[in-house]
């Protein structure tokens, strides 16, 4: 059974926080000081959202020798077009959302 629900307030954070450079790869500690959100949250989310192909994931090489590679994180075309989605309606008249 498919869910069809709004999403949380999380993920749309982190969503406008990813299309805001869209081109580029995000490392999650960026995303955590951008967002607020605490590290409990945000990677199960950015899980769920690559599980939901909102998010590709890949890990990118250390900067620095000695350091762990790191995911890096971008939106795919359906993760934009939600966080899109999600911007218009967050712009909208409160008058608007309660009659949706």
């Amino acid at each position: 059974m498919v869910r069809n629900r709004q999403p949380s307030k999380q993920m749309r954070r982190v969503l406008a926080a990813l299309a805001q450079q869209r081109g580029e790869g995000r490392h999650g500690y960026d995303l955590l000081k951008e967002t607020g959100l605490s590290s409990g949250t945000l990677y199960p989310l950015l899980m769920r959202m690559t599980d939901q192909h909102l998010v590709e994931a890949q890990w990118c090489a250390p900067a620095q020798p000695g350091r762990p590679p790191r995911h890096v994180y971008r939106l795919t075309a359906s993760g934009f077009a939600l966080a899109m989605e999600l911007a218009d309606t967050d712009d909208a008249p409160s008058g608007t959302e309660a009659m949706a």
